[in-house]
């Protein structure tokens, strides 16, 4: 079989090994982009009605009683709106200033901090209990649903019934919708109030199923945890779940940094982690002017926009806020939403002003790095860890900046790079028959 001579065409790359990065699969769905390889055969009424009658017997499996079968998920209906929102796949892929400035907001903030002094008792107890900041709890409040402001309107049990008979993700939503409904007896709901976001996500936190029934706590000692209408389960559930997520007590989420002119980008990426230590050498910065710290704390160094952009240490309690929502840049959006309400100010540096991508375009980059060597998994047009990565060794590969960023000049450049690999293969195959013979 022929195997292309890339490092004919770039010998720089001859230095590097190239590391397969599966991509991450979030199940957090506010976050979460459908596959592009996926069943698109619409849903019919009729194939609803049968496949109904197939959760029932499920439904009777889980121990959920028949007056529930019958009244609650025997009545639910088909909403192809939802199956319309699960494939929905947006043209244009957000930039992480698009997505920050839209987030971490003046508004919240100070509506936030209000809310802070607002509930302070209740989470001064919760720190106590559960190890996990207030600031975060206000902020992961912020960002799910505005502080309650909009916590969702379609109905969660058709919803799930939906999802849950369309082939895509059956057996997931199956799960959930089992749940739900055991969620229903054991909390007493009723099912006009059981409305949440069109994939099942329930309250002030946006729990799905599987989270309200593992981690939602009774914060007011009514009896029940209620994620809708009551503020304290809502903070509490949110506690307990961070908690048993892996929240590190006595340690921040990360912090943004600073870096020096001369700093080696490819040491950026969720996936290098280093001790403080070593970022210490870097020559890395607090935003105060102080060296960051010369500590054995593992980090990553997050370059979210680039290296015109701003630059984020992570830490392991990164990797908990990202168990709640796979989303690197919504895990920043929360640690940094977290740190202002708690009195931080603004990031140093500005957010570039950026051109938007389209997913076609990071497709077809995506598709190019794999044909180049640099495994990123299936062009899905998603930026995450595996992209970013085969990103960053091609811009060492042709000595450009390796901040993993694909500005337009880097998703040029590998396009060039893709077809000047076609043209040499075709250049190869064509070999005359009388070399051939020899």
């Amino acid at each position: 079989m022929f195997k292309p001579n890339i490092t004919r065409l770039f010998p720089k790359l001859a230095h590097h090994r190239f590391v397969t990065f599966s991509a991450i699969l979030s199940i957090s769905l506010s976050a979460s982009y459908p596959s592009m390889a996926q069943d698109t055969q619409a849903l019919s009424e009729d194939d609803f009605q049968r496949c109904k009658t197939t959760l029932q017997t499920q439904a009777r499996e889980h121990n959920i009683q028949d007056s529930t079968i019958s009244n609650v998920l025997g009545k639910s209906k088909l909403i192809k709106r939802v199956i319309k929102s699960d494939r929905n796949q947006p043209e244009f892929v957000k930039t992480f200033p698009d997505y920050f400035g839209k987030r971490v907001t003046s508004w919240r903030i100070n509506k936030g901090r209000a809310l802070y002094q607002e509930h302070k008792t209740l989470l001064d107890q919760l720190v106590k209990t559960y190890g996990v900041p207030a600031q975060y709890l206000i902020a992961f409040w912020g960002l799910e649903t505005n502080f309650g402001g909009y916590k969702g309107k379609m109905p969660v049990i058709d919803s799930l019934a939906t999802l849950a008979c369309d082939k895509r993700r059956s057996e997931f939503f199956t799960k959930e919708l089992m749940l739900a409904l055991q969620l229903y007896e054991r909390e007493k709901l009723e099912v006009k109030t059981m409305v949440g976001s069109w994939a099942g996500a329930m309250g002030h936190t946006q729990f799905m199923p599987s989270a309200y029934m593992q981690y939602a706590k009774d914060g007011d000692n009514d009896g029940r945890a209620d994620l809708w209408n009551s503020i304290p389960d809502a903070l509490t559930s949110a506690a307990n779940f961070l908690q048993n997520l892996g929240w590190v007590s006595g340690y921040r989420w990360g912090r943004e940094v600073t870096l020096p002119d001369n700093f080696s980008y490819q040491y950026s990426g969720k996936d290098q982690l280093f001790p403080l230590s070593f970022w210490h050498e870097q020559g890395l910065m607090q935003t105060n002017g102080d060296k960051v710290a010369n500590a054995d704390i593992k980090a990553s160094l997050l370059i979210p926009a680039g290296h015109q952009g701003p630059a984020f240490l992570a830490y392991d309690n990164f990797d908990v806020i990202m168990k709640w929502n796979r989303s690197e840049f919504y895990a920043i959006a929360v640690g940094h939403l977290a740190d202002r309400i708690a009195g931080a100010t603004r990031l140093s540096k500005p957010l570039p002003t950026l051109p938007a991508f389209t997913r076609k375009q990071l497709e077809d980059m995506q598709h190019n790095l794999n044909q180049l060597g640099f495994d990123v998994g299936t062009a899905d047009g998603i930026m995450g860890p595996a992209t970013r990565k085969g990103v960053r060794l091609f811009q060492a590969s042709v000595a450009m900046t390796a901040d993993g960023f694909p500005n337009l000049e880097v998703i040029n450049a590998i396009a060039d790079a893709a077809a000047k690999l076609v043209q040499q293969n075709d250049a190869d195959t064509q070999v005359s028959p009388e070399i051939s013979s020899k």
